[in-house]
C-alpha cells in the first residue's frame, strides 16, 4: 500500500474526545474511589496523539463542550502536538467523562457520561474541512461515529470526498452502550466497510462487522468486501494482518498489565507512523504491538503513548529486532513518572 500525501497533515482522526478519570489506586470500586487522575480520553483522540508521539502531523476532528474541560482539552492537544484547529464546541452540551476502574490484569470496568448526548456526535457536514480529509495520507474514523446523526451523515461525507483513497482506516472500535442495537451497529458498520481501504478490530467487532469471529475467516470476509488490509486484534494471543498477497501472525509481547484500555489506541498510532514510513507490514505490525505493549504498562491512556525510541529500546531488550534511527522526536511531552509500571 503506498501512501503519500499533499497535505500538512500525516494523519487526521474524527471521533470520541472527552476526560478520563482514573482512580489512583488499583483494585477499587467507583464507589469506593477516593480521589482521581485526569487526562484526555477518546479513542480517535488517543489515536492522534500517538501518531504525534512519532513525530507525525496530526489532528482530530471532534466537538467539545463550552466549559472548562473543553479548555483544558485543547491546551493538552497542543501539549501533545496534536493540531486542535478542527476541535469544535457546542454550547448546550458538557465535555464527557469516562470513568475508569483498575482491576489487572484483565478487568477494566468503563463508566461512560456522554447523555443527553456527546459534542463529538453533533460533528456535521457542514462543519468538516474536506480538503484536509481528502489530502490527509491517513484518514482514521472509528464505528462511534456512525451510531447517531448528524455524525453518521458527516462519516458518509468524509469518506465520499476522500474516494476510497489508500489511507482510509477504519477502527471497528464497536461500544455496545453506543448502539440501539447489534443489528443497527452491524448494518452501519458493513456499509462503511465500502468506504475505506484498512481495517482494524478485535475478535468482537469483527464480528459485528463482517458476521465471523474466527480471524482468519474474518479477515478474508473483510478482505472481499474490498479492503486493502485487514488486521484482527487476539487480544493475548496476538495480532493477524492480511492482504490478498501477504499474512503476518505476530504473538502478543508478554508484559505486566497495569491498564489494558489505551493499548489499542497506541498500537494504532504506531500502526500509522508504520504505514507511513513505507514499511514492510511484518515490521509495521511488530512496532505497533510493541507500542501497544508499553501502554498497557501505563496507568493513563493519551500520557502513556510511547515514542519511537521507547519502542526501539523495548525492541532491543526483548530482541525483536532493530528500531533505531526512525524516531524524528523523543522528548517528554509530560510527566508520566506515575503511568509507568514499577
Amino acid at each position: 500500500m503506498t501512501i503519500t500525501t499533499a497535505s500538512p497533515f500525516d494523519v487526521i482522526t474524527i471521533g470520541r474526545v472527552g476526560i478520563d478519570l482514573y482512580p489512583t489506586r488499583d483494585g477499587v470500586h467507583l464507589e469506593d474511589v477516593e480521589t482521581f487522575t485526569k487526562s484526555v480520553g477518546g479513542s480517535a483522540t488517543n489515536v492522534a496523539i500517538a501518531a504525534a508521539r512519532h513525530g507525525r502531523r496530526s489532528a482530530v476532528i471532534t466537538r467539545t463542550g463550552d466549559d472548562a474541560f473543553g479548555r483544558y482539552i485543547r491546551r493538552e492537544l497542543e501539549g501533545f502536538g496534536v493540531d486542535p484547529r478542527f476541535v469544535g464546541t457546542e454550547p448546550d452540551l458538557l465535555t464527557p467523562l469516562t470513568f475508569c476502574e483498575i482491576f489487572p490484569p484483565d478487568d477494566f470496568p468503563i463508566t461512560f457520561y456522554r447523555k443527553p448526548k456527546a459534542p463529538d456526535l453533533e460533528i456535521t457536514v457542514d462543519s468538516l474541512p474536506l480538503d484536509a480529509i481528502r489530502t490527509a495520507a491517513i484518514y482514521w474514523s472509528t464505528v462511534t461515529g456512525l451510531s447517531e446523526e448528524p455524525s453518521r451523515g458527516a462519516h458518509r461525507a468524509a469518506w465520499a470526498a476522500r474516494g476510497r483513497r489508500p489511507g482510509t482506516v477504519l477502527d471497528l472500535d464497536y461500544r455496545p452502550m453506543f448502539w440501539g442495537s447489534v443489528d443497527e451497529a452491524r448494518r452501519e458498520v458493513s456499509a462503511a466497510l465500502d468506504s475505506v481501504t484498512v481495517a482494524i478490530g478485535n475478535l468482537e467487532e469483527c464480528e459485528v462487522a463482517v458476521g465471523e469471529r474466527d480471524p482468519y475467516r474474518a479477515a478474508d470476509a473483510l478482505l472481499d468486501r474490498g479492503i486493502e488490509l485487514a488486521v484482527v486484534k487476539r487480544g493475548p494471543i496476538g495480532v493477524l494482518a492480511k492482504t490478498r498477497d501477504e499474512t503476518v501472525e505476530l504473538s502478543a509481547l508478554p508484559v505486566q498489565v497495569v491498564n489494558g484500555l489505551g493499548a489499542g489506541d497506541g498500537f494504532g498510532g504506531a500502526f500509522c507512523h508504520g504505514l507511513l514510513s513505507g514499511w514492510p507490514l511484518e515490521r509495521i505490525i511488530a512496532f505497533a504491538n510493541i507500542a501497544g505493549a508499553i501502554v498497557a504498562t501505563r496507568r493513563e491512556c493519551s500520557t502513556a503513548m510511547p515514542t519511537s525510541a521507547e519502542v526501539a529500546r523495548l525492541a532491543r531488550e526483548r530482541g525483536l529486532g532493530e528500531f533505531d534511527g526512525i524516531d524524528p522526536v523523543d522528548r517528554p511531552l509530560h510527566d508520566e513518572g506515575d503511568a509507568d509500571a514499577s
